[in-house]
């Protein structure tokens, strides 16, 4: 089945100007200027007036729900399929948060194959807060290793929740994670929760100093908050990941000054925290309120970033789309509009609002109305 996106600026996300999107059932096979006399039959979708990029990629998803620090009453739901749809999320990654007794990786790997089969791609993380790990198979080699979904490990540091896991502790799970993943063609995410504890990034710091375990494998999240300790750790040639739901405005604000302050663009990432809980605690680690993070503040951010902060649309696009698909090594077939890539598409108008999605070449959204539902 062909279908041709007309006359739409493209943003690979590289401005590539107006051009014609030309896709085979879930890939993209061209893109360029007057195609319809190439592609006669092909179903047609008027993108005059608005823009194309790469679906987004959102790495840190409570696709099972996250949380529940005020007893069993405020566990988070479940995300929806149309929670994606309506916030431009065509590829993500589930994992876990500080509830790994109510909530277990058999849930998030069962949500994560639900997810695939309603039509995004998805992915998720072993692991949760909590040190030993908890796992599927009972050894984190084997889930990264023998279960397609799974991309890595979750834990957590310097958060008055977590299990601080010792340094020898942390270089073990690393090494475990290094080993499944070269076995298993795998990036080998050791994706860490980083709280505003006292530890900050000193840990990781350490490991790298003393042993040979590559960089690429420490993924620290919420960095907003870590300062000099964020900023050292991308110069060092990390990823950083930003979160957005916290505060829309706020986090783009911090992009900006991580920019300022040298750190190279295609070093940061950012993700929701969708389906999170957020707690505020009051100085004595006392929950004195709590929220549910949403999915939607990913693309609130980026038009931050574009409308309010004046940073170009191709470079803003970048942190949810290249930039993540590099990190997680899917940048031969996410996060570019490119011949040869997964058919992820969205078309936005001009003031940046949602028009249009397509994940894996199926039309999800059209003119903001949802041509999809959830199962229940």
């Amino acid at each position: 089945m062909l279908t041709m996106i007309e006359n739409v600026h493209v943003y690979d996300p590289e401005d590539l100007g107006v051009n014609d999107i030309v896709l085979c059932y879930d890939k993209i096979v061209e893109i360029g200027k007057g195609l319809f006399a190439s592609y006669p039959k092909a179903k047609r979708i008027e993108g005059k007036g608005l823009m194309a990029t790469a679906g987004f990629i959102d790495q840190h998803v409570h696709v099972t729900g996250g949380g529940g620090e005020g007893s069993f009453r405020t566990r988070v739901p479940e995300l929806k399929f149309t929670d994606c749809i309506r916030a431009g999320v065509t590829t993500l990654v589930g994992v876990l948060g500080t509830d790994g007794i109510t909530r277990s990786v058999e849930n998030i790997v069962a949500k994560t194959k639900a997810l695939n089969e309603e039509g995004i791609t998805a992915y998720c993380l072993t692991g949760s807060y909590e040190y030993p790990t908890i796992t599927l198979t009972g050894d984190v080699k084997k889930d990264i290793a023998f279960i397609k979904e799974v991309l890595g490990v979750k834990v957590a540091l310097s958060d008055h929740r977590c299990s601080n896991l010792t340094k020898e502790e942390l270089i073990r799970l690393v090494s475990d994670v290094r080993m499944a993943s070269l076995i298993s063609g795998k990036p080998g995410l050791v994706t860490i929760h980083m709280g505003r504890g006292k530890q900050n990034l000193n840990m990781i710091f350490e490991i790298l100093e003393e042993t040979d375990l590559p960089i690429k494998h420490f993924r620290p999240t919420h960095v907003g908050k870590l300062g000099e300790s964020a900023i050292r750790f991308a110069k060092m040639g990390g990823y950083i990941d930003f979160t957005a739901s916290t505060n829309p405005s706020g986090a783009a604000r911090d992009i900006i000054e991580a920019t300022q302050a040298g750190i190279p663009l295609e070093r940061m990432t950012l993700s929701s925290d969708a389906n999170g809980s957020l707690p505020k605690w009051n100085d004595k680690n006392e929950m004195i309120g709590i929220v549910a993070a949403s999915m939607i503040s990913l693309h609130n951010v980026l038009k931050e970033l574009i409308q309010v902060e004046k940073m170009e649309v191709a470079e803003a696009l970048r942190l949810a789309t290249t930039n993540v698909s590099q990190a997680l090594e899917l940048h031969e077939s996410k996060g570019k509009l490119q011949a040869g890539y997964d058919a992820d598409i969205l078309l936005l108008d001009r003031d940046f609002n949602l028009d249009t999605v397509i994940a894996r070449g199926r039309l999800l959204m059209q003119r903001g109305e949802l041509q999809v539902q959830d199962t229940y």
